[in-house]
């Protein structure tokens, strides 16, 4: 009988949720991590889950009955190694979600490059707010609930699909473990250049998961996607479309400070919206949840309510301080299309001062060059850019490595000023002197980047 279970990677988001819902169900957890930073490892913490910082034989001294790999783990690593010597029996992710969790329930997948997070946590507030008591597990933290994952009662299951291989024991798609009831799909762009070899790649892992579930899952597809368009087109799946010409469109898109207002269009349907949602990103995001609510059958009332009080995710567009009239957020984004979108989002909400956009390119896709070309135009609404070498180093191959003082030289050649610095600390001292009242410091990376948001307010005097 599994009792202990330990996970090994565990303060990535997904795995970090999963610890929290197994310690939820019961569970003795414990979890170790070469990476650990907020909000995760505070999450982790509170939820009493023993971390071991950095990997280690002596982590499993405990013996446990079980052990999570997760996605980021070779099978190199030494406590991978130390499982398999000792022999402990060990699972993946996915696995462990359809073992223990998923398994009785109709589950809603959210997939694509770019919106999954908010997508799937917009669609969780609204089957709350619907009184469905559903579950989630999503990879950031729902302000609502203050949580990345709810265990609930009723029949639904919300789930954040990602395309990333699954463990080094297993190299597919982590989405093609789950048997999805609905399936949202964001729309597909090249990332994750660690694992893909191009777009053609992914476009192949998506095509593979659209006829496994074909025959049996509804597909809510966003239609101003050329590569998901050339795979849908394809299939034999039941697809509903949402976008500029989809069969659910918005329009009468108006800002009236804080809030966002538009009408929707759907099959039969004209509802008025409102939202803290910016960007129009984020309104293709609540088409694609209002889409999946009217195929559910929750009525327009409710769904109406739930995102006019839904509050966002932690990590996205999250205003971290005010100081002396300047603003901090924080935002995930790291892929050029999402740093171009979050720019534009924010943009229109600080006209009276500029928005300083500090970036951190440090995921697998942007420490190499695949998007060299592509990232200055990402960065044209933003009136100053501070680029920054990134906390963690990977062994990247000289001719493929990211060029962060091309990036400066090529945005400045734009007519916006650029600066490129070694460490978080220089870009707080730069930062320091040169900030005024009504500015906004839009800081992006998908890691704790030394806390600087925190020591940034804490500078400001």
């Amino acid at each position: 009988m599994v009792k202990k279970i330990h996970l090994i990677a565990a303060c990535g988001t997904g795995m970090g949720t999963l610890a929290c819902i197994l310690k939820d169900m019961g569970y003795s957890i414990s979890g170790s991590d070469q990476n650990v930073y907020p909000p995760m490892s505070d999450f982790l913490a509170d939820k009493g889950v023993k971390l071991f910082e950095g990997y280690d034989e002596a982590n499993l001294d405990h013996s446990p009955d079980l052990v999570v790999i997760g996605n980021a783990i070779t099978r190199h690593n030494v406590e991978a190694q130390a499982v398999l010597k000792k022999g402990i029996p060990y699972i993946s992710m996915p696995q462990a979600v359809n073992k223990f969790i998923a398994k009785d329930k109709k589950i809603i997948l959210v997939t694509g490059t770019h919106g999954k997070t908010t997508t799937s946590s917009i669609m969780a507030h609204i089957l709350f707010e619907a009184g469905m008591d559903p579950s989630f597990m999503i990879g950031g933290i729902l302000k609502d609930f203050n949580s990345s994952f709810r265990i609930g009662n009723g029949e639904y299951m919300v789930i954040e699909g990602d395309e990333y291989d699954t463990a080094f024991f297993d190299k597919g798609p982590k989405f093609m473990h789950y048997d999805p009831d609905i399936i949202i799909m964001t729309g597909i762009e090249f990332d994750h250049a660690d694992i893909f070899t191009g777009i053609d790649h992914i476009k192949t892992v998506f095509s593979k998961f659209v006829k496994k579930n074909e025959k049996t899952s509804h597909i809510i597809a966003f239609d101003n996607n050329d590569n998901l368009n050339q795979i849908l087109t394809a299939s034999k799946a039941s697809v509903e479309t949402y976008g500029n010409k989809g069969q659910w469109s918005f329009s009468n898109h108006m800002q009236k400070t804080s809030k966002t207002f538009f009408d929707v269009q759907g099959p039969d349907k004209a509802i008025c919206v409102e939202t803290d949602l910016v960007g129009r990103h984020n309104l293709f995001n609540c088409l694609a949840c209002i889409a999946a609510a009217h195929r559910i059958g929750i009525n327009d009332q409710i769904v109406c309510r739930a995102l006019k009080t839904f509050s966002g995710i932690k990590r996205r567009q999250e205003v971290r301080g005010i100081k002396q009239g300047i603003t901090v957020m924080d935002d995930f984004a790291h892929h050029p299309t999402a740093v171009r979108e979050t720019i534009k989002a924010v943009k229109p909400f600080y006209k009276d001062g500029r928005v300083i956009a500090v970036f951190e390119p440090r995921t697998n896709t942007s420490m190499r060059n695949v998007f060299q070309d592509i990232y200055p135009d990402s960065f044209l609404d933003a009136d100053m850019v501070c680029v920054c070498e990134p906390q963690v180093k990977k062994n990247i191959p000289e001719k493929e490595k990211f060029s962060i003082r091309k990036l400066v030289a090529d945005i400045e050649t734009k007519g916006i000023s650029a600066y490129h610095f070694e460490n978080s600390d220089a870009v707080i001292n730069f930062l320091k002197p040169e900030l005024r009242s009504n500015d906004l410091v839009l800081i992006m990376s998908n890691g704790g980047f030394d806390n600087i948001h925190n020591k940034l307010l804490e500078s400001i005097e």
